[in-house]
């Protein structure tokens, strides 16, 4: 029996200890992955933090900064867990854009999403080439990835507290809408840094062609595709073979975009957009992705996390910190311009900025795309994100539960059914 349990804990000393050069199968590792990301899960879920922050943390438990379970490398060879994710993420984004509901929010959450989206570019851009003097691509590049806001903490904080109110209502389409714009923002600063950092010389006309050709290559593909899976999906018999279609169309999207230099995140978006307006019955293609994509998202953060290599933080610490105060700083001073400007409630000029503070699977996928199209700037760019979205995936929730509170809109619809009471007896 000791002779048994020295063999097992040896086995188990090599595969855990940092700089461990035994071979393991890549499925090997993707299964232990699966269960420690889990594990990171549950543990969040019991420190009442969002699942996303337990799968990061233990991903980075296995990355280079800890026990080495996943190399650098691998991690970053495992991109095509990435893009499907993020296919997935961006097509489940497209469905929030309903026309009916966008007539009936009007203008004022446009440009209450535009201000706030404006505002922390902005902030952040100014503090990372002004103040810190950082190049211009990586000033350019890393601002643009400060506008997408996370959404399922959010929700997950307006669930919790059975939250109801102008406060409430203005959240969720602005986060809708935001993610939209950050991506076609990184769109268009990723093409412009990709012209600037080259040694080849570029015209004015290169600046605005380069992201307008991306941008409109992008939509035209995802509404011929999302046009073409609303009328195969009539097709479909069965669930199985309706989940087989979306998914098909998901990869294809996001293959053609590449092939073409388009936008895989806003092609799949803009994918999702027509099939929520053209269907009559849309809900039940995106609950079947919902239903497949948690166990890929699991693996997409934990890898992510993986990536994370600590050491570099001694280098971009700086860059990292700045950031988060910045990207906060320019969130809350864009949304409260916003909400003024339209002359929104007091309580939602007030608290609307700190409740879109989270920051998520969107801006994690924006990273990988620099460290395909930008190498020269990928280490800290990654480094600077993947640290501000854990942090933020910590606070962020936490913060809108503060705003959601102060605004008193928790237990929002039992309140509005108490004062109906009070009106019928009086």
């Amino acid at each position: 029996m000791e002779y048994l349990f020295n063999i097992v804990y040896n086995y188990a000393a090599n595969i855990i200890c940092k700089g461990c050069d035994l071979k393991l199968d890549l499925l090997f590792k993707l299964g232990i992955a699966i269960f420690v990301g889990l594990v990171g899960g549950k543990l969040a879920n019991f420190f009442k933090l969002p699942n996303v922050s337990g799968y990061i943390v233990a991903g980075l438990l296995l990355g280079p900064s800890f026990i080495n379970f996943f190399t650098s490398g691998e991690a970053a060879g495992l991109g095509i867990i990435s893009e499907i994710a993020l296919a997935a993420i961006a097509f489940g984004i497209g469905s929030e854009f309903r026309l009916a509901d966008i007539k009936k929010t009007g203008k004022g959450i446009l440009v209450i999403t535009v201000a706030e989206v404006i505002g922390a570019v902005a902030v952040v851009f100014f503090v990372m080439f002004v103040l810190l003097r950082q190049p211009f691509e990586f000033s350019l590049v890393i601002a643009s990835m400060s506008a997408a806001t996370a959404p399922a903490g959010i929700i997950m904080v307006i669930r919790e507290l059975k939250a109801q109110g102008p406060l409430v209502r203005t959240i969720l389409p602005v986060v809708a809408i935001d993610d939209a714009l950050g991506i076609i923002v990184f769109s268009i600063s990723l093409s412009i840094a990709k012209l600037t950092s080259g040694t080849a010389s570029f015209s004015l006309f290169q600046i605005i062609w380069a992201p307008l050709y991306e941008i409109l290559g992008s939509v035209v593909l995802g509404a011929v595709l999302g046009a073409a899976l609303s009328f195969l999906s009539h097709k479909m018999k069965s669930r199985d073979e309706m989940l087989s279609l979306v998914l098909g169309f998901i990869l294809l999207a996001t293959g053609a975009a590449n092939y073409f230099k388009f936008s895989a995140l806003l092609t799949c978006m803009m994918m999702g957009s027509v099939v929520v307006n053209v269907l009559q019955n849309a809900n039940r293609i995106f609950t079947l992705v919902s239903d497949f994509t948690p166990t890929i998202n699991l693996l997409f953060f934990t890898l992510a996390g993986a990536g994370l290599d600590l050491s570099v933080l001694s280098k971009v610490g700086i860059l990292g910190i700045s950031y988060i105060f910045a990207r906060a700083a320019g969130k809350i001073l864009g949304a409260t311009a916003g909400a003024k400007q339209v002359k929104a409630e007091k309580k939602v000029v007030r608290y609307l900025g700190m409740s879109l503070l989270t920051q998520g699977g969107i801006s994690i996928g924006l990273s990988i795309i620099v460290a395909r199209e930008l190498p020269a700037f990928s280490e800290a760019i990654i480094t600077v994100i993947l640290f501000s979205v854990l942090v933020y995936e910590i606070v962020g929730p936490i913060l809108a539960k503060i705003a959601i509170q102060k605004a008193g809109e928790e237990n929002g619809a039992l309140e509005k059914h108490k004062e109906k009471e009070v009106e019928i007896v009086a």
